[in-house]
C-alpha cells in the first residue's frame, strides 16, 4: 500500500506545487487545480492527455470539465490523503497543461466560457 506524504515530503515537495497554481482542498488531504483553454477541443485535448499519463501511472484525478475549464483534484483514496503518486501525477499533468491558464483563485465560481455572464465580463474586458 502506498504511504502518505512524510511532513519532510510535504516541506520539500508542496511548496513547488503551489507555485504552479496547486492548491490544497478543505477539509481534505487533497490538491486541486483549475485550468481554462481556449476552446472545448483543448480542454478534452488535454483531458485526453492526462488520462494517458494517469493510466500509465496507474493513478487517476477526480476531475471534471466545463466547455473551456478542467477541475482536477488528486489523493490516493486508499492511503486516505497524498501520496508520491499524486506528486508525480501532478507534475506529469502540468508538464501536458501547455499555455492553459491557471485559475488561482479557488474561492470564486469558475464559469466556463459559455456561460451568459463570462461572455459579458469578455466583452467589458
Amino acid at each position: 500500500m502506498t504511504s502518505l506524504l512524510s511532513a519532510a515530503e510535504r516541506a520539500a515537495w508542496l511548496p513547488e506545487l503551489g507555485d504552479s497554481g496547486w492548491r490544497a482542498v478543505a477539509g481534505r488531504d487533497a490538491l486541486r487545480k483549475v485550468w481554462r483553454f481556449r476552446s472545448f477541443s483543448e480542454a478534452w485535448g488535454f483531458m485526453s492527455r492526462v488520462a494517458l499519463e494517469a493510466a500509465r501511472a496507474d493513478h487517476h484525478p477526480e476531475w471534471s470539465n466545463a466547455y473551456d475549464i478542467v477541475d482536477v483534484t488528486l489523493t490516493t483514496h486508499h492511503a486516505g490523503g497524498l501520496t508520491r503518486l499524486d506528486v508525480e501525477l501532478a507534475r506529469r499533468i502540468d508538464r501536458v497543461a501547455g499555455a492553459a491558464e491557471v485559475e488561482r483563485d479557488l474561492t470564486r465560481r469558475i464559469q466556463c466560457a459559455c456561460s451568459p455572464s463570462s461572455a459579458e465580463d469578455r466583452q467589458t474586458r
